[in-house]
């Protein structure tokens, strides 16, 4: 009976350590797993900031382009304005000399 106890216990501590290697096996991929996706989210954060960065420079440029949109009108609008002006101008010099 006491070897039989020590051969039940022998089996018992060989299937504890089977266990013990596949759950070692299990929690080595799961922190291998966990290492990749780390790597993931850093490569993904770096590329959030850059899109940030970028986004910003973008709309900075957006307002520049605006500024010089609305800079244009208000030229264009001053111009359109001498043309009207200068065209009265010729009109009123030219009617009195088909009077004369």
């Amino acid at each position: 009976g006491h070897e039989q106890l020590l051969r039940m216990m022998e089996e018992r501590m060989m299937d504890v350590e089977q266990k013990l290697r596949l759950v070692k096996r299990l929690l080595q991929d799961k922190v291998n797993q966990l290492k990749e996706q780390l790597s993931k989210n850093t490569k993904a954060d770096a590329m959030v900031k850059d899109l940030y960065v970028e986004n910003a420079q973008l709309l900075k440029a957006l307002e520049m382009t605006e500024q010089r949109q609305k800079t244009a009108e208000k030229k264009n609008y001053l111009l359109e304005e001498k043309i009207a002006n200068l065209n009265k101008i010729v009109k009123n010099l030219a009617s009195p000399s088909f009077n004369s």
